[in-house]
């Protein structure tokens, strides 16, 4: 007898639909073709061992399983169900009348109990798209997958409980999300930037960053605070959107990293991996590619601390996705794209005894070592990073001073008010969000300066022989903070602001 159950694979963070025919006949033999990974081809043993100890009868004739589009390759463990599902609908012992209407997915323990798999959420978005009544994977993955909230999703602990729903012998309660995931609970940040005593000016670059979007780099000398404030940085950056939270979650899923019964993603994401992290680990990769950590902080922060001390070639791999906001992984029968919309912090020393310009301590690096450690990070790479801010220790009446500093949730408010601005004026072009996005020809139409802006800007290129690339971000910033103020124009105030932020570039660097 022939039956058709329906899966998923996962191709970059989206879901293309399987269909599993499975066929039993006369004879001993098992076949399981299309393209299956080693995971997926041992899936025999699990779905044997399973049934057997849950009471059901593995058929002991000759079983083929075809699992197509052949060319698809198919990975892990989550097609032990609905191969099971197959088999038994096959040997007759389910009935097949509502198995087609069904993405059915799940890994098999040897005692009939589903373990929990990836990237639920993109599979259910996709059972959706093809017209499936609903979805049937563990328990575990039930809150997740139940954010699209128009399809039926059932959640079960074992395949029992599977069999049983199929068969009419039971129900399954259509699972919900989490509440507090979608009415944005998790929007409550455990740093907040009342915490942070003096670096007033330090507090501004970070609001002016996360009112246009922008790149930041913080240089200054060991516990001047620099990792204190880049984790305070997402308390004031807006809430995610709905389009926005579901596009981080599915990341996170196709990845693995949701928590178990975790609905949305509702706060935005800060990654901040160790400096000894691989190209791949970055960006992305493996055999079959998986997000990198440019991925997972899509939508939110990637902070990258004591930045000369990632490999160079690591830094490298980031400045085309820093331009595109999306990673390409190609191999020779695969290409992936990953979302890649991130904002960059980074925090370095200025030197290796970290003391260079310090007001107290000596430096006691040669004026050579100084130069070949800020030579570990390439002038393209600094030319992307549109706020370059320069940290210094906070002075002990600061350090003592008990009034708190102005929360987060009021920089916020400001924050979104110059986002608005942003919304309302790219509201036609649906791939720009923010000022740090603008292409060539929005910088002309939206950051129009006068004649004596032109000689203030003209003469800060020439004296810090800045690119062509740095003189955009200078624009891009100044129309920031002219949006923090409410202003339809970029005024010379505006400019000087912005052009102090890049102080630390190549050339003025040792000086």
């Amino acid at each position: 007898m022939l039956v058709k159950t329906f899966g998923s694979a996962l191709f970059g963070i989206e879901a293309i639909p399987i269909t599993i025919e499975v066929n039993i006949d006369k004879g001993i033999q098992f076949f399981l073709v299309g393209l299956p990974d080693s995971a997926v081809k041992e899936s025999q043993q699990r779905i044997e061992a399973a049934l057997n100890n849950t009471g059901y009868k593995y058929p002991k004739q000759k079983i083929v399983i075809n699992m197509a589009p052949a060319d698809i390759r198919k990975e892990g463990s989550a097609y032990d169900l609905p191969i099971a599902i197959g088999i038994l609908a096959a040997s007759g012992q389910v009935d097949h009348q509502l198995i087609e209407k069904y993405i059915i997915m799940g890994e098999l323990s040897l005692d009939g109990g589903l373990k929990p798999i990836k990237g639920a959420l993109p599979i259910a978005i996709k059972a959706l798209q093809e017209g499936f009544t609903g979805l049937i994977l563990p328990e575990d993955n039930a809150a997740e997958a139940a954010v699209v909230s128009q399809l039926k999703v059932y959640g079960a602990s074992n395949i029992t409980d599977v069999i049983g729903f199929l068969n009419g012998e039971q129900n399954l309660e259509a699972a919900k999300p989490i509440e507090d995931a979608e009415s944005g609970a998790g929007n409550k940040y455990a740093f907040d930037f009342s915490d942070v005593k003096g670096q007033e000016n330090i507090k501004r670059a970070l609001e002016i960053a996360a009112a246009g979007g922008h790149n930041v780099i913080l240089i200054g000398p060991p516990g001047s605070g620099k990792t204190m404030l880049a984790k305070r940085l997402p308390s004031i950056l807006p809430p995610l959107s709905i389009e926005e939270a579901l596009e981080t979650t599915k990341i996170h899923s196709v990845s693995g990293l949701l928590g178990q019964r975790t609905s949305l993603v509702a706060a935005r994401p800060f990654r901040s991996p160790h400096h000894t992290i691989s190209d791949a680990g970055l960006v992305g990769g493996g055999t079959y590619p998986q997000p990198g950590e440019i991925s997972l902080a899509h939508n939110g922060v990637l902070f990258l601390d004591e930045l000369p001390e990632f490999k160079r070639s690591v830094l490298e791999v980031m400045r085309q996705p820093m331009e595109d906001r999306v990673v390409t992984i190609s191999r020779a029968r695969i290409s992936v794209d990953f979302p890649a919309n991130f904002m960059l912090v980074a925090a370095m020393n200025p030197c290796p005894c970290g003391y260079y310009n310090h007001p107290d301590q000596e430096c006691v690096c040669s004026p050579g070592i100084v130069q070949k450690y800020l030579n570990k990070i390439s002038g393209p790479l600094m030319d992307r990073i549109d706020l370059h801010v320069e940290v210094v220790p906070v002075p002990f009446k600061d350090l003592t001073e008990k009034r708190k500093g102005e929360e987060s949730i009021a920089i916020r408010e400001r924050v979104m008010q110059a986002r608005q601005l942003q919304e309302k004026r790219f509201e036609h072009d649906p791939l720009v969000h923010a000022n740090a996005q603008m292409s060539s020809k929005q910088l002309q139409t939206y950051c129009d300066i006068d004649q004596t802006g032109r000689s203030l800007l003209k003469n800060a290129m020439e004296r810090l022989s800045l690119s062509a690339r740095a003189y955009d971000r200078i624009l891009k910033v100044s129309r920031t903070i002219a949006d923090l103020e409410g202003s339809e124009s970029i005024r010379t105030e505006h400019l000087a602001e912005a052009i102090n932020y890049r102080s630390l570039d190549r050339e003025t660097w040792g000086s």
